[in-house]
């Protein structure tokens, strides 16, 4: 087994002996693919103490083999309910964990009834966040495919720095950076890219539409790539020509928000202490009320993932967790503002992994 894939199986079986589990069924696309490397569309890992077995069906096989050479492939011909009975009494299993936030009810129920019909000794138990919070700690080589995907979008968000004009249209400057980007050898991007002019960058989640750009309003532009399956994850606020007072005095109040958190932070505050650092000082500018999001969250295998950092969140920080700190303002009718960085844990203090001109 290699030493990474055979590391994340031993800290996963670690948790699940405290939790009194036999092993764990996982389907969730970039779990499956962090405990596995298989990343088709399609298939279901359980993991036991004894064995390992990666069960997909034949449009997968190939490919599965290749990806995943530690694992037994289990060819399948039918849905789960038919196989999974079965391989539980052969592995002797009985207690086995499956991730409660993605596996539908409507299976777990067909699940249930098939067991017991078929009077099987097997117990499914729901978990959460288990493999999740493995993943939120990053080895090395993750980091490294994250800050090359970093790279990328830093890159791209300089090209359009160089290119977008007034009249151009959110779609239009939207596509450049994702061609960008794409020639640039980002794997298809992690999210759809975001540019938001005038009154609609007072969405933050806004959809690139047929509007001209023009000058002096604010432009948000949320970009992401992917290398080796890692995304990043960045965004920054500009201005064509000459901004008015009320774009100085938000950019200056977010810029110093972020800043002050990216100071600040360390490892074993919460994310919502996190949240907090900046939460105050956009309040303290006369901006509380229009900061409707969370500070920030992890980035990975996929673009949101743990830790969460908003309000009230418990989870921890540590070092070698990488993610966002992105405050915003957002004002109705006039439009909005967000500055994005993604930043690792290192050392008791935070690196900033993008680079791009703020």
């Amino acid at each position: 087994m290699s030493p990474k894939i055979k590391t994340r199986i031993a800290k996963l079986l670690g948790e699940l002996g405290e939790k009194g589990l036999d092993g764990i069924l996982i389907s969730q696309p970039e779990n499956r693919r962090y405990l596995s490397g298989f990343d088709g569309s399609t298939g279901f890992l359980l993991i036991a103490p004894d064995k390992n077995i990666l069960a997909t069906d034949s449009r997968y096989i190939i490919q599965a083999k290749s990806q995943a050479p530690d694992y037994e492939i289990l060819p399948v011909t039918s849905d789960i309910g038919g196989w999974l009975p079965g391989l539980a009494s052969e592995l002797n299993i009985k207690r086995v964990g499956f991730e409660g936030e993605y596996l539908t009810f409507s299976l777990y129920r067909r699940l249930c009834d098939i067991l017991g019909k078929g009077k099987s000794v097997l117990k499914l138990i729901p978990v959460e966040g288990i493999v999740e919070s493995l993943r939120a700690v990053k080895e090395p080589g993750e980091i490294k495919l994250i800050s090359q995907a970093a790279e990328i979008a830093d890159a791209a968000m300089d090209y359009i720095r160089g290119n977008i004009h007034p009249g151009m249209t959110e779609k239009e400057a939207a596509w450049e950076i994702e061609k960008f980007m794409r020639e640039k050898g980002s794997q298809p991007v992690p999210f759809d890219v975001i540019v938001a002019s005038g009154p609609n960058s007072a969405l933050p989640h806004a959809q690139p539409s047929a509007r001209a750009i023009q000058k002096a309003e604010p432009i948000v532009i949320d970009i992401g790539a992917r290398v080796g399956g890692y995304a990043s994850d960045l965004s920054r606020t500009i201005c064509l020509g000459d901004s008015d007072e009320t774009f100085k005095k938000v950019y200056d109040t977010v810029l110093g928000a972020q800043l002050g958190t990216i100071a600040i932070v360390k490892p074993e505050m919460s994310g919502g202490e996190a949240d907090q650092i900046a939460r105050v000082i956009i309040e303290e500018g006369g901006y509380g009320e229009a900061f409707g999001h969370g500070l920030g969250h992890g980035v990975g295998l996929a673009t949101h993932e743990k830790p969460r950092l908003g309000p009230n969140s418990p989870e921890e920080l540590a070092d070698g967790m990488v993610f966002t700190i992105e405050p915003g303002i957002y004002i109705e009718g006039w439009g909005g503002v967000r500055i994005e960085d993604l930043v690792v844990m290192e050392a008791g203090k935070v690196r900033e992994i993008s680079k791009a001109k703020k």
